[in-house]
């Protein structure tokens, strides 16, 4: 890193709430917030947003007339955007750029619409330009009215941290000062959820291992896949240099792609999550790295080539491994930056937050420096070192 860059503010909205106070007492409370609902006549597990954020975002649905036909995955980037920047100090209408990605993007609406033309044989008007991904930065560009690129992308469960790495890219290249970052999704519905049981990688409400954490993610006696969904939005303020209210430094980052064996799959070691460990630890020294919140998804082979690799690199002296997905659910698009903020939360308060069914850990006094990973389908993997200190 030619230049340091601080992360001046974090805001989001998830299953574990919208204020830090909050969100940290529901890490602490060592409660799943993994529940059942009932999709078209069938139980299944999902974490879903709160209801009093869910009244928030149709507020926001209801303040504008150009905001009434736009897809969840926009309002909920509006507003933890909005939050942001106000908490960075930054105003509407600052030089700064946009970088807010989605797995799945308009997920909702685009099925909306696609159910409308199988029963009427047409497409509403607004169709095309409101289930586009361009929406989510184009929309909070709008917004914020701000001055700079406005980008977005899919690069499945990492876009999160890719948008990260971009953002990186133009901060250390002088083009831009400042960069808003992160994802959003809103993947709940019976279509994407039908996917993911074709795939053989959700659990079943009836299962015996799935009552008190239906997610086991970091779980390797598990004997069935347990990833479960859930929805949500966070983005990052990322400034070029030193900064009195920065909570935290990007200190390394790394990437690699894998050579897949499969289609849903990574490497069995998880040769990509190595190789982006090693990039981004390139001028760290091993045991420096306090903890790891790794992506861990809650399926068999996701959780345990992960571990393989961070074994690969580390040996016998692991740091400190934590995951959040048996808490919230895996936010696709999302999960990188919901990452992001758990390790700055335990970095903040110097309190790591374990998984609660997993092997204890051998628990450091100070956390320092923490690791984050990410990897989508295709074995597109990033890993992003974080300092708390300058």
């Amino acid at each position: 890193m030619q230049n340091k860059i601080a992360i001046t503010s974090l805001a989001s909205l998830s299953p574990i709430g919208n204020n830090p106070s909050d969100i940290w007492q529901n890490y602490l409370s060592g409660k799943s917030l993994i529940k059942i609902k009932d999709f078209y006549g069938e139980p299944q597990f999902v974490a879903q947003i709160p209801s009093e954020l869910k009244a928030e975002i149709e507020l926001l649905r209801k303040s504008d007339i150009k905001y009434k036909a736009l897809d969840e995955t926009v309002l909920m980037a509006i507003l933890v955007s909005r939050q942001a920047i106000k908490n960075a100090g930054w105003k509407a209408g600052d030089d700064f750029g946009i970088n807010i990605g989605s797995s799945r993007g308009a997920t909702q609406l685009f099925e909306k619409h696609h159910q409308e033309f199988i029963e009427t044989g047409k497409a509403g008007t607004l169709a095309s330009p409101t289930t586009t991904l361009g929406n989510i930065s184009s929309w909070v560009a709008r917004d914020l009215k701000n001055n700079g690129p406005e980008i977005s992308h899919s690069i499945t469960c990492s876009t999160a941290l890719h948008a990260v790495l971009n953002a990186v890219a133009w901060l250390q290249s002088g083009m831009v000062n400042k960069f808003l970052v992160g994802g959003s999704e809103a993947p709940l519905t019976a279509f994407t959820i039908a996917q993911m049981h074709a795939l053989k990688i959700y659990p079943k409400p009836n299962s015996s291992e799935t009552q008190e954490f239906p997610c086991r993610a970091f779980d390797f006696s598990k004997t069935k896949n347990s990833m479960v969904l859930g929805e949500g939005a966070a983005v990052a303020c990322l400034e070029i240099g030193t900064h009195e209210n920065a909570l935290a430094y990007i200190e390394g980052i790394g990437y690699a792609t894998d050579d897949i064996e499969h289609n849903i799959s990574i490497s069995d070691e998880a040769n990509c999550f190595q190789k982006s460990m090693k990039m981004a630890l390139k001028n760290t020294n091993l045991e420096e790295v306090d903890a790891i919140v790794m992506h861990m998804p809650g399926t068999l082979k996701g959780d345990t080539s992960e571990y393989k690799a961070i074994q690969k690199l580390f040996g016998n002296e692991l740091p400190m491994l934590t995951t959040n997905k048996w808490q919230v659910g895996h936010t696709f698009g999302a999960s990188g930056m919901l990452n992001f903020e758990m390790a700055i939360l335990m970095m903040q308060h110097n309190h790591f937050i374990e998984v609660p069914y997993a092997e204890k850990q051998n628990v450091k006094k100070e956390i320092k420096k923490v690791l984050i990973n990410a990897v989508g389908f295709g074995g597109n993997a990033v890993s992003i070192l974080l300092s708390k200190e300058c």
